[in-house]
């Protein structure tokens, strides 16, 4: 342990900064990732027109963006201690979920949206 580090701090070897910062930067990365996604959320709510027909419409879409951005940012957490604790004890980096979260989320999100503008184009006719 270094001597700088608290009493609560992982044991283990102080790991090569290069891969501390590393996983920093991974870390940094997430949390940019949910802030965009809760901004987008956000400006869906707030500025995308009203959907004909369907008021429920753009909700629908941000309030989802907005929850799993705040998932991202509280799993990005988790993952970037779990990274430096391994790094700490010289284990193996556990993978990711994190991409496959997004990946499942942008995917449903999009579908939603384009259900959604499908629904209002043939409830207005």
């Amino acid at each position: 342990m270094s001597d700088h580090a608290t009493p609560d701090a992982d044991q283990g070897t102080e790991p090569d900064a290069r891969f501390t910062l590393a996983n920093e930067r991974t870390f940094l990365a997430w949390s940019r990732t949910s802030l965009a996604l809760v901004v987008g959320g956000l400006a869906i709510a707030q500025l995308l027109p009203p959907f004909a027909g369907v008021p429920w419409g753009r909700s629908a879409i941000a309030t989802p963006l907005i929850l799993v951005g705040a998932v991202v940012s509280v799993l990005s957490y988790f993952e970037w201690k779990a990274n430096q604790r391994a790094l700490r004890l010289g284990a193996p980096l556990s993978r990711s979920h994190l991409p496959k979260i997004l990946a499942f989320t942008i995917t449903v999100i999009a579908l939603l949206a384009g259900a959604v503008d499908i629904y209002s184009r043939v409830a207005v006719r």
